[in-house]
């Protein structure tokens, strides 16, 4: 049986760019502004829909900030699906993290919004957690289904997500700790590149310890 999972039709690519486009706005206004100078109707005007709109989407401002749409995880599931065949597991599930339907710089770019997001406001972190949870469960049902493997017997699928995960949300929290310095998309690269190779110790830098 054939594992390719069929393109998205016009009005589901329609939702998850609208989606994408109130989230985005959400997060730039609220990074700008703060939590509380942020109303709906500015975000739904940034984003260019009605108030109706937003809320066919989101059931409040933070849930816009830091959470997840149902049609995004299952986009993310049946793309992971659908990653070619030659890819290996940890390959193809860091593809569908960093990558989406777009562009990498622009996938990175929401998720280094997100994480400035809670940083700046910790009261978003519940919520923030809850939508990560759920990536990752799609994430793991989506890998399992993909290597053909019973999830609740095998632990492979959950370790490989938690593991690219972890390493995106941790180069990202790094990335932007230090100030940003270079390519954000070359530091994922090269972290998943070092996860990939078993996670060497890297040589001591000259003069240290």
């Amino acid at each position: 049986m054939s594992t390719t999972a069929p393109p998205l039709g016009r009005r589901e690519r329609k939702k998850l760019a609208t989606h994408r486009a109130l989230a985005t706005a959400a997060r730039e206004l609220a990074l700008e502004r703060g939590l509380d100078g942020v109303t709906v109707e500015e975000i739904a005007e940034a984003a260019d829909v009605s108030v109706r709109t937003f809320f066919n989407y989101f059931s409040c401002k933070e849930e816009a900030l830091v959470g997840i749409d149902p049609g995004v995880l299952d986009e993310l599931g049946a793309q992971l699906v659908d990653r070619p065949a030659e890819e290996g597991p940890l390959e193809a599930v860091r593809a569908v993290l960093s990558s989406g339907v777009d562009d990498v710089a622009e996938a990175v770019r929401r998720w280094s919004l997100r994480t400035e997001l809670v940083a700046r406001h910790p009261a978003l972190l519940p919520r923030h957690l809850a939508g990560l949870a759920e990536i990752e469960d799609a994430l793991v049902r989506a890998l399992a289904a993909r290597l053909g493997t019973d999830r609740r017997r095998d632990p492979f699928p959950a370790v490989v997500v938690a593991a690219a995960m972890a390493t995106l949300r941790a180069v990202i929290s790094w990335w932007e700790e230090a100030g940003r310095p270079g390519s954000l998309d070359a530091a994922v690269d090269r972290a998943f590149a070092t996860l990939a190779a078993g996670l060497p110790a890297p040589r001591p830098r000259r003069g240290g310890r």
